[in-house]
């Protein structure tokens, strides 16, 4: 295959016609040889337009197949004026990329959505696509909120870097836990480590003794990470409106329409706090979270500047007290009536952003969206746990009360959730009270947890030891959304293939496009498609990524 030059950047490159006289046996097709499966591939008269059709999810590990027709109906009278089906396309499918987010499942699209949440990030520090760029000089912190403490775990602390890489940091580490009383638990394990863990090493945020670490407030305290998420953002707008008040800035009056048609006045502090969420998952297997506050103005259908009696370290100050100050105590549980407790760690860091590059801020912009973006394709990998939703068929695989760390937490998740009665001494899982194995033995069965209660949610999120967040959440007016990142794309590529719209400014299009398809399967059909699928994919970045260089020293 040769990569001829074109317009596009992603996806696949255009190959050179095959030689049909050379075209492989059939047999090669059914051979067991990777090389002889691609071989019959590419000899086949049809490869060239294969090749093409799936274009749009070559870099795809695990792409979507889809099925059907695609109709073009007149706009104004619905009259048809085209169909076509699938089955008159290559493979009969249509090749769709599966989007994950996830960079251990598909690298590609994962990417594509780093990408996507670094523009979403960027935009709401620096302006642009819709988002005015006077939103630069407005304040803005970077802070990190970390999970309190369930257990002593090994650490890798570095009290002095002296590399310029954090990434390929070689400093040496402090011993992980160093202690000259050699402390003993109650179970027996010395409480004490003098390794000086690497990086990488797979003792890092596990527990020094694992029947001493609370595996249970651990998984409630992940589920309702949100929550106190949630509150925190509300104790930050009501210190600022109480500096306000303070400093002698009165509330503001703004009217805005409601959807009747009608307005309405309401007083309104003369701050509004704009944030950007990222949640990262620790080896400990708690989450923490990267956060972007921004102070605008009270308007709620624009993004207006602050008043002139704030700052950034005003922003700061308030998240700090919100940070130490925010904490609440969860409904009873039947294995805790008084419930748990939920706060902040004690390792709470903010810093203060330079956004407009005049600033004398503590962290760049372009740092803050890069290191937000990033964990757009981070889940539960680093503790060593990748699974699907879990169900009462798979959760013997991961959950293990007497386990490793990861499944302990998903053993705590799923019988703090449980949805069943379960009895205390066989285990057997049943939907009436009791268990039918320990009514005839006359045991009680556990308490159920009730169906509105919160800690159900603990076992559908057990797959995500208990956390069940999406890894970046954002206020309403901060930036753009990822759908409209998508929507520009498709019309983008819309526009590539088949021209601009023969329309004015304005006006709707002649035509639409009717999709009735249904899902048919995942994946490639043979693993010599997906080799051809990416290779040309691979040689396309290549050729764009030349091309880039080339007008960019072309340029200087």
């Amino acid at each position: 295959m040769s990569v001829v030059p074109e317009a596009t950047a992603s996806g696949t490159a255009p190959t050179a016609q095959p030689d049909t006289s050379l075209a492989a046996p059939l047999w090669w097709r059914r051979s067991p040889h990777l090389h002889e499966q691609a071989i019959a591939r590419a000899a086949r008269p049809d490869y060239p337009a294969w090749l093409a059709h799936v274009k749009p999810a070559a870099a795809c590990t695990r792409p979507i197949r889809l099925a059907g027709t695609m109709t073009t109906v007149e706009a104004a009278t619905g009259r048809l004026l085209a169909e076509r089906h699938t089955a008159d396309m290559p493979d009969g499918v249509i090749y769709k990329p599966c989007g994950n987010r996830r960079a251990s499942v598909c690298p590609s699209c994962s990417k594509l959505y780093q990408n996507d949440a670094y523009q979403i990030v960027r935009t709401g520090l620096a302006g642009g696509k819709g988002v005015p760029e006077q939103v630069a000089e407005h304040p803005a912190v970077f802070p990190t909120f970390t999970a309190p403490s369930f257990g002593q775990v090994h650490t890798r602390v570095v009290k002095r870097h002296t590399c310029t890489r954090r990434i390929d940091c070689d400093c040496r580490p402090e011993p992980c836990h160093a202690r000259r009383d050699l402390t003993v638990c109650d179970h027996g394990t010395r409480l004490v480590c003098f390794a000086r863990h690497d990086k990488d090493a797979p003792l890092l945020g596990t527990p020094l003794c694992r029947d001493c670490y609370d595996y249970d407030a651990h998984a409630v305290w992940n589920l309702m990470s949100g929550e106190l998420w949630r509150r925190t953002t509300i104790a930050v707008g009501r210190y600022l409106h109480r500096l306000a008040r303070q400093r002698g800035i009165a509330d503001v009056h703004v009217t805005s329409a409601s959807t009747d048609g009608t307005t309405r006045t309401r007083r309104r502090p003369p701050v509004r706090v704009e944030f950007d969420k990222g949640s990262e998952m620790q080896r400990r297997a708690a989450v923490h979270f990267h956060a972007i506050f921004r102070l605008d103005g009270p308007d709620p259908d624009a993004i207006t500047p602050p008043p002139s009696g704030f700052d950034a370290h005003d922003l700061k100050a308030a998240v700090d007290h919100a940070a130490r100050t925010v904490t609440f105590t969860t409904d009873p549980h039947p294995a805790k009536p008084d419930g748990w407790r939920i706060g902040w760690g004690d390792q709470v860091l903010t810093k203060v952003i330079t956004t407009d590059g005049r600033g004398s801020g503590e962290i760049s912009m372009g740092q803050v969206a890069g290191y937000l973006a990033k964990y757009a394709t981070k889940s539960t990998d680093v503790t060593g746990h990748v699974s699907s939703r879990l169900t009462l068929d798979t959760i013997d695989l991961y959950a293990d009360a007497q386990g490793s760390h990861t499944e302990r937490l998903v053993a705590a998740c799923w019988r703090l959730g449980r949805a069943r009665w379960t009895c205390p001494a066989c285990h057997q899982r049943s939907t009436r009270q009791p268990c039918p194995t320990c009514a005839a033995r006359g045991r009680e069965a556990l308490e159920q947890v009730p169906e509105a209660s919160p800690y159900r949610r603990l076992q559908r999120w057990a797959h995500m030891l208990g956390f069940g967040g999406h890894f970046l959440t954002k206020s309403r007016r901060y930036s753009i959304t990822f759908a409209v990142l998508r929507s520009g794309r498709v019309e983008f590529r819309r526009a590539q293939t088949a021209g601009p719209e023969q329309t004015e400014a304005g006006e709707q299009p002649t035509t639409l496009v009717v999709n009735f398809l249904q899902f048919v399967g995942a994946g490639w059909h043979t693993t010599a498609d997906a080799l051809l699928a990416n290779t040309s994919a691979q040689m396309a970045r290549e050729h764009a990524e030349t091309a880039r260089q080339y007008l960019t020293t072309l340029a200087a």
